[in-house]
C-alpha cells in the first residue's frame, strides 16, 4: 500500500515536534552559531577591520559567518542526523515501519528534510542578523550562495548517512560523529582561517569536504564567486559518501 501525503504530513509534524523538543537541537544547531557571530563580532577588534587581502571588506563579513553557517550545517549533518537514524534502528522503529505505508525511506525523507530546513533557517537568520547589528553586507549572488550552500550540505548529510549505516549504536555513532565532526570544523577554517595554514594542511584541506565547502562558502561571500576544485570536491565526496550509504545502510 503506498503512502499518502496526510500519512507523510502527519509523521513530519510527529517527527518536528520530537525533533524540536530536543533542547540541544535548538541549541547546537541554532542558537550557538548565531550567538557566536553576534559574540566574536563584538569583541574581536580584528573582525570589524577592513582587511586589503578581502578587498576592503572585513573578517565579519566573510569568514565568521561562513564558518558558522557550517557549524550549523555540521552539527545536524554529523550529530543530529545520524543519532536519530542509528536510534530508531536501534528501537526496532525502522523495520516496524517497513510493514507499514510509512516504510523506513519516508522517515528518512523526513529527517534530512528536518535537518536541511534547520541548516537553511540558522543560514537565514545568521546573515540577517549580522546584517543588522554589524551592517554584513548579503551575498552579492544569492542564488549561487544557496547553490554552494545546497553543495555543502549534499556533502556533508551525504557522510552523516554513511556514519549512520557503519554505527551499530547511538552511542557508537555519537563518538565516530564527534571524530569527524571536530576535524571537519578545523579544515573547515573555524580556528585557523584558510590563508593563514601552512601550505601542506592548506593543501589537505582543500580535499576534504568541509574545508572545500568553507573555502567556497567564504569566497562567495567576499566575491560571489567559488573555485571550481571545491566544487569538485563536494561533488565528488557526496557522491562517494552517498553511494556508499545506500550500499551499507541498514534498516535494522
Amino acid at each position: 500500500m503506498a503512502v499518502t501525503t496526510p500519512q507523510v504530513r502527519r509523521l513530519t509534524a510527529v517527527e518536528t515536534k520530537l525533533y524540536l523538543r530536543e533542547p540541544a537541537v535548538v541549541f547546537f544547531a541554532v542558537g550557538l552559531p548565531i550567538a557566536l557571530t553576534l559574540i566574536l563580532g563584538g569583541t574581536i577588534p580584528d573582525f570589524t577591520v577592513p582587511d586589503p587581502a578581502l578587498g576592503g571588506l572585513r573578517p565579519i563579513d566573510t569568514h565568521l559567518p561562513g564558518v558558522m553557517i557550517i557549524l550549523s550545517v555540521l552539527t545536524c549533518a554529523f550529530s543530529l542526523l545520524p543519532t536519530v537514524l542509528v536510534t530508531y534502528r536501534e528501537r526496532g522503529i525502522l523495520k516496524r515501519m517497513s510493514t507499514t505505508p510509512v516504510s523506513p525511506i519516508t522517515v528518512l525523507g523526513v529527517q534530512l528534510t528536518l535537518n536541511v530546513a534547520m541548516s537553511v533557517l540558522t543560514t537565514v537568520l545568521i546573515l540577517v542578523l549580522a546584517n543588522l547589528v554589524y551592517d554584513v553586507p548579503f551575498p552579492k549572488t544569492p542564488l549561487a550562495f544557496a547553490g554552494i550552500l545546497l553543495l555543502g550540505m549534499v556533502s556533508s548529510f551525504a557522510i552523516g548517512l554513511l556514519l549512520a549505516a557503519l554505527a551499530s549504536t547511538s552511542r557508537i555513532v555519537q563518538g565516530l560523529g564527534m571524530a569527524v565532526f571536530f576535524p571537519s570544523l578545523f579544515f573547515a577554517g573555524m580556528w585557523v582561517p584558510h590563508a593563514l595554514m601552512p601550505d601542506l594542511l592548506r593543501t589537505i584541506s582543500e580535499f576534504t569536504p568541509s574545508g572545500a565547502f568553507g573555502a567556497a562558502l567564504i569566497d562567495m561571500l567576499a566575491t560571489g564567486t567559488a573555485e571550481w576544485m571545491n566544487i569538485g570536491v563536494m561533488v565528488a565526496w557526496g557522491l562517494v559518501a552517498g553511494i556508499a550509504a545506500v550500499r551499507f545502510f541498514r534498516w535494522s
